[in-house]
């Protein structure tokens, strides 16, 4: 297999090396071969937008061309990713009923010591 510098590398691709890698190691590990994903693991793209979105809206002060900022949208995003995964895979029914998330500290319903809220107000993040 030739290999891809990491100039030329795409998202993707770099993805894909991460999750051979970590099976390669828990293979080794483990003393086993084979997949440790389900086929239907995949990349999918948190931008992308399935629906319409207008290119213009009407606001108290005229018509305002909706144009977002990919560079400080990504972080929200992600960050709304993350935190709605256990309600999307249906593991739980509320956001605050998953343990293991980091959003009942930044709701303020816990007080974790492991998130960094100067950091996510940098980033402008908001539950």
């Amino acid at each position: 297999m030739g290999s891809v510098s990491n100039k030329n590398r795409n998202f993707n691709q770099s993805i894909a090396i991460m999750l051979r890698s970590y099976a390669s190691a828990i293979n080794k590990q483990e003393n086993r071969n084979g997949s440790l994903f389900q086929k239907t693991t995949k990349a999918i793209c948190l931008t992308g937008n399935s629906k319409i979105t207008p290119a213009w809206f009407q606001t108290n002060f005229g018509t305002e061309i909706n144009i977002p900022d990919p560079e400080k949208s990504f972080p929200q995003v992600c960050f709304n990713y993350i935190h709605q995964n256990p309600v999307s895979g249906k593991i739980v029914q509320n956001l605050q009923n998953w343990e293991y998330s980091s959003y009942c500290d930044y709701a303020g319903i816990r007080n974790g010591k492991l998130i960094n809220r100067e950091r996510a107000l940098e980033f402008g993040l908001k539950i």
